[in-house]
């Protein structure tokens, strides 16, 4: 099986420094959706790996949440593509969980549930914080220049092996030609 692991928010949708907190404020960037649709087509699972801190903050509760992911998967759907399955970590960034990025267990619950090896998946986030979950969780991190990715990007300290594209859709066509 083939897997490839997304961060939502800067890899999928754009990002707000004030958090994605309706179905409303939730916008696909350009050419992600078509790429999803790519990556299903080639026989890619995808799963979505994204933390949620506005759930801790009491910005949106779990229901506003849900929605926000029914419209992703929708978008997703009309494009042609699908989403397996998303995985996310309500907690603070001072929570000290095991699953809120850079920390891997969100990842790790992912390989388990999917039952493959973390070698043979791809994890593509827009910070270091999702570059160092997958490094440390043993998978192939790839940084997009979308959301905060240029800024990762020209920060450096990448982790080890890193690949560097453009966007989702720079993903999609080398991985799915």
């Amino acid at each position: 099986m083939k897997l490839i692991i997304l961060d939502r928010d800067g890899v999928i949708n754009h990002d707000s420094d004030a958090y994605i907190k309706s179905a409303d404020e939730w916008r696909p960037i350009a050419g992600s959706l078509e790429a999803i649709a790519r990556l299903t087509q080639s026989g890619y699972r995808i799963a979505v790996a994204t933390n949620q801190a506005g759930v801790a903050r009491g910005l949106l509760d779990l229901s506003i949440l849900g929605q926000i992911h029914s419209k992703m998967q929708a978008a997703v759907s009309d494009a042609g593509g699908h989403i397996d399955a998303i995985f996310f970590c309500p907690h603070s960034p001072d929570a000290g969980c095991d699953c809120r990025k850079p920390k891997p267990g969100l990842l790790l619950e992912i390989f388990s549930r999917f039952g493959v090896k973390a070698e043979q998946t791809i994890m593509v986030g827009d910070s270091l914080r999702d570059l160092e979950a997958a490094y440390s969780a043993g998978c192939k991190p790839i940084l997009v220049k979308t959301g905060n990715g240029q800024k990762a990007f020209n920060n450096g300290s990448l982790p080890p092996g890193t690949l560097v594209h453009d966007s989702l859709a720079s993903v999609a066509a080398e991985l799915a030609p």
